[in-house]
């Protein structure tokens, strides 16, 4: 690997403590954007000015690349080029002042707080469904993302204080506050529903949430059992664990969350993926009023 980027590796490893496989996508967009310097015929990356990086956006706009791509591939640019000038290896950042691609807002699906009361409700009293109402609560009350909660053990969860732990996509741990419903569903479980799922399992097993083999319940595991709430809350097609994660940033910020804490709870690198949020709840909020108030 080029010493640069070696070291440029390591600076997002132990200063940004940033997960391997970002640091791959990094690594990844530098080399790509090398490869386009060469066919320049510029060798040097230290060389490449602001002309040279609005042409590469502009060379992968033309190949049909997306907003959102072009816009992963600038990031990189960026934190390469400010590693760069904050270790003097560069006198100007040729990223600077390069505004991101504008991105489509898509639509975002979201479930209305009496629709989460409805599918929260359906769990039965069984093991099962004690289990299964607990990994529910959880989600929706945390805003964690379904790896995050496949991969959470027990002993991220403090039950007596009421938080849970997440090491996050990018290895940047964050606590999470559990509501009263959420830490009662989770509490029940761990006390009542865990021990009858490990069975007569030998061998230590550390994770929140089991399957009935007493294994660590996977991502395709809890894609199956919301599949299955969703037909029985009459939510087919719109119940996804990223439409629980939706409803809880939406929920929060209709009702005066700051954005930076909910960036922060959800665990965004960039505040603009938390801004989608802040629209969507401010539209909701019209709509409310153009539907409710006599002179709207």
């Amino acid at each position: 690997m080029d010493p640069l980027l070696t070291r440029f590796d390591d600076h997002l490893k132990e200063t940004k403590q940033m997960a391997n496989n970002s640091r791959i996508a990094y690594r990844r967009d530098i080399v790509a954007f090398g490869s386009f310097l060469a066919s320049k015929e510029m060798h040097d990356l230290l060389e490449a000015t602001n002309t040279e990086v609005v042409g590469y956006l502009l060379q992968l706009k033309n190949e049909g690349k997306s907003s959102a791509t072009v816009n992963r591939k600038l990031a990189s640019l960026r934190a390469f080029y400010r590693f760069l000038s904050s270790d003097s290896k560069i006198q100007k950042d040729p990223t600077a002042h390069l505004k991101s691609p504008r991105i489509e807002q898509k639509h975002t699906e979201y479930l209305t707080i009496p629709e989460i009361e409805r599918l929260l409700s359906v769990p039965p009293q069984t093991v099962k469904g004690i289990r299964d109402k607990a990994l529910l609560e959880l989600l929706y009350a945390t805003g964690m993302r379904v790896s995050e909660v496949a991969g959470a053990n027990v002993n991220d969860v403090n039950l007596r204080i009421g938080f849970v732990m997440t090491g996050g996509e990018h290895g940047k741990a964050r606590l999470i506050p559990l509501g009263r419903p959420a830490r009662a569903a989770v509490e029940t479980y761990v006390y009542e529903g865990r021990s009858k799922l490990l069975r007569e399992k030998t061998t230590s097993n550390e994770a929140l949430f089991l399957n009935y083999n007493g294994d660590r319940l996977t991502r395709q595991g809890i894609w199956k059992l919301i599949k299955e709430y969703a037909a029985e809350a009459g939510l087919v097609d719109r119940l996804t664990p990223q439409t629980l994660r939706n409803s809880f940033a939406v929920h929060m910020l209709q009702n005066g969350a700051d954005l930076r804490s909910v960036q922060e709870l959800l665990g965004h690198e960039d505040i603009a993926a938390t801004k989608l949020y802040l629209s969507i709840a401010k539209s909701r909020i019209k709509d409310v009023y153009d539907k409710t108030h006599p002179r709207a």
